[in-house]
């Protein structure tokens, strides 16, 4: 369910250097409500654009992987060099996600840390390496963001 359409490899925002180990997930939200992955991805892909994310997920749940998982993105600041990225689309500017976007969040998730063998715990807000507000409604709702790790500790205990 996933459309891979990376970025050609340029010296801002897939800069084709290899990502050795993954310690960790970090969620993100794209800062302008209401656009498209696929919006969000060509915004990557422009010169001078200096970010990008493994995968963006859709208003509507569709996945695009812009990075392949073997190499940085430019996401996560300190952290980007052991870590896969995960931006997603939200709709106004409280920043929560669709139902749509939640779900395919909570799968993408959930696969990438059976896939690095990772658990909910590895998964991290882009707060927490920074303190930046993103995913803005995962910082002021904890419990929000609780019960997304949560979720993503049940689809994973369904792999075992």
């Amino acid at each position: 369910y996933v459309q891979q359409d990376f970025l050609t490899v340029n010296p801002w925002s897939r800069p084709g250097t290899p990502l050795e180990k993954i310690d960790g997930i970090v969620i993100h939200y794209v800062g302008n409500p209401g656009t498209s992955a696929q919006a969000n991805r060509n915004y990557f892909a422009q010169p001078d654009t200096q970010v990008s994310a493994h995968f963006l997920i859709g208003l509507e749940g569709e996945v695009i992987q812009c990075i392949p998982l073997t190499e940085i993105a430019y996401a996560s600041n300190s952290r980007n060099t052991d870590t896969v990225s995960i931006e997603c689309c939200h709709t106004d500017e409280t920043g929560k996600f669709t139902d749509a976007t939640y779900d395919s969040l909570v799968q993408l998730t959930a696969f990438l840390c059976s896939k690095f063998n990772l658990t909910e715990n590895d998964v991290i807000r882009h707060y927490d390496i920074t303190g930046k507000d993103c995913p803005k409604y995962f910082v002021e709702n904890e419990a929000a963001w609780e019960t997304f790790r949560s979720d993503v500790g049940a689809v994973l205990a369904e792999y075992a």
